[in-house]
């Protein structure tokens, strides 16, 4: 093991939390162990646990840290209506999960929650959320005229975010092997002909 020069407290700390978000996607953030990480990185695991008193802590600032890239990936849309403003928000969230393939892993991670009820209360709040904003969107096309009155906004949110989860979660078991943005985007069309208002 390659000892790295001695960094700054914060600076650590974000090296580690990125780090271990890289290795969840590459190894399963079950078999993720703080001595893996410590290796990875270069740096004793005594030095992992003085940044970090305990796993679920690092399971925690690594949450908090998804939670953060999850918001900046939409942050910037911009949309002239709630049709292309949820194809837009859609591609958003799986173009982030594509490009941090850790997140399918650790939300479905049945082992990592039931050891760690914060983290599972975040990644729900989290889920709800986005459920919120979702239902805000298709309230507001079925006020516009733009989706068709029938529709329950509440139940066609849940209906999007079932199809962001089910997509990722075959994403991830087929090794990620095709065009995950591709893929829900031709899926989404298929729902916003059920959501238009004819």
């Amino acid at each position: 093991m390659t000892v790295r020069t001695r960094k700054p407290a914060a600076e650590r700390k974000k090296e580690i939390v990125e780090t271990a978000i890289r290795l969840a996607a590459e190894c399963g953030p079950d078999r993720l162990t703080t001595e893996s990480l410590a290796k990875e990185i270069g740096i004793s695991q005594p030095a992992i646990f003085r940044h970090f008193p305990a796993k679920s802590d690092i399971w925690e600032a690594v949450g908090d840290r998804i939670c953060t890239l999850m918001g900046e990936s939409g942050e910037l849309i911009e949309a002239t209506g709630p049709t292309d403003r949820l194809r837009k928000m859609v591609a958003a969230q799986l173009s982030f999960i594509e490009s941090t393939p850790a997140v399918p892993a650790i939300l479905f991670s049945r082992e990592l929650h039931s050891e760690n009820e914060k983290l599972r209360a975040f990644f729900a709040g989290l889920m709800a959320q986005r459920h919120k904003r979702l239902a805000e969107l298709f309230a507001n096309g079925i006020k516009s005229g733009e989706f068709n009155t029938d529709i329950n906004p509440e139940d066609a949110a849940y209906g999007i975010l079932a199809l962001i989860q089910g997509l990722a979660m075959r994403w991830s078991l087929n090794n990620r092997n095709f065009d995950l943005v591709e893929a829900g985007s031709n899926m989404l069309e298929v729902q916003i002909t059920g959501f238009a208002n004819h």
